[in-house]
């Protein structure tokens, strides 16, 4: 790989950390309204899956998308004027921090509701199944939580029993909002509940880009060859709470510290110098040049305008168009026509 690669990697981590060290500020300013689920300590995950997949694969994840946005390859002041509510966002300013998505980028959100987004990912890898969309892969993310409701285990036995191309992404963070795996999942080994659909399953470290990029490299190209869907349990750690209104009686702060000794910007730097690809003033560079993008990306979300009032109105329904589907025409209509 090419040492400006790694650059990107290791600019792309930090770009993620500051936007959303800069979002919780915002929000305490009040000028964020709503939820708001901050990825820092997970910058690993998605930059390291981004990284290695390609531009046919589609990208679904739920909520904690900030740091998907960016890695799918959405401009960061696009998604700092989407977090402001402000018209210039990637969702116009109507979807706020958990509905960020841009299709022609691949990437289909963002999702509120847990786990609803799963069956919504069988249904993409089913739709590029029919329309003979060869290789593609639908990665899904979701969370530790999301894996004890129905949503879940309707997406996995659909995606075995049709074998679609699904890879199946728990960031299991060790917390679903307050409760601990342990105490809320049956099996605290996640990949273990893909072993009831007979469907291939792995766990890996997801502090480490580098493990990453080389892990799911490897599934990805296993799923092209020989088809169907993957599970991977991916072990991650989110250094703030569950959301900004998470006052975190559930951890204590030694156990927060001994993750944030393994944080994986800090792990990725660490190897960059040690194997002399780069020097720790190199780095520096990087970082000053991330900052100045997210500085800019806040200024520009500041100065975006609020959506027009009756925008309030806008894209609720889809305009009527016709599907050609292997050599046929199909006319959509909408419902009353």
């Amino acid at each position: 790989m090419e040492k400006n690669k790694y650059f990107d990697l290791y600019r792309e981590m930090v770009i993620i950390r500051r936007v959303e060290e800069r979002a919780a500020e915002l929000y305490q300013q009040g000028k964020i309204g709503g939820f708001l689920h901050l990825y820092i300590g997970q910058e690993a995950v998605c930059t390291g899956i981004a990284s290695v997949r390609q531009p046919k694969d589609r990208i679904i994840t739920a909520y904690r998308d900030h740091g998907w946005a960016i890695s799918s390859g959405i401009d960061p002041k696009i998604v700092m004027a989407e977090l402001l509510g402000k018209a210039d966002g990637c969702s116009k300013g109507k979807g706020g921090s958990m509905h960020m998505a841009d299709t022609e980028k691949n990437f289909w959100g963002g999702h509120a509701v847990v786990g609803a987004h799963i069956p919504i990912a069988a249904g993409l890898a089913l739709g590029d199944v029919y329309m003979e969309n060869e290789d593609a892969i639908t990665i899904c993310m979701f969370g530790d939580g999301a894996t004890n409701i129905g949503f879940f285990h309707e997406g996995l036995n659909l995606s075995k029993v049709w074998n679609l191309p699904v890879l199946w992404v728990c960031e299991n963070n060790q917390y679903g909002m307050g409760t601990s795996v342990e105490r809320a999942s049956a099996v605290s080994e996640i990949r273990q509940k893909a072993e009831g659909y007979g469907m291939r399953n792995e766990r890996i470290n997801g502090m480490d880009i580098m493990t990453v990029r080389e892990d799911v490299s490897r599934v990805m190209e296993t799923m092209r060859k020989k088809g169907g869907p993957y599970f991977l349990e991916i072990l991650t750690y989110r250094y703030r709470g569950h959301s900004m209104g998470d006052p975190e009686r559930y951890r204590e702060k030694e156990e927060i510290k001994k993750w944030q000794d393994e944080d994986p910007i800090g792990v990725f730097r660490k190897y960059l110098v040690a194997e002399e690809i780069t020097t720790e003033a190199e780095l520096d560079e990087q970082d000053d040049e991330a900052e100045k993008i997210v500085e800019e990306a806040v200024a520009f979300a500041e100065a975006s305008p609020d959506p027009e009032d009756g925008a309030l109105f806008e894209d609720i329904y889809t305009e009527p168009r016709p599907v050609e589907y292997r050599g046929y025409e199909m006319a959509l209509k909408s419902e009353g026509e």
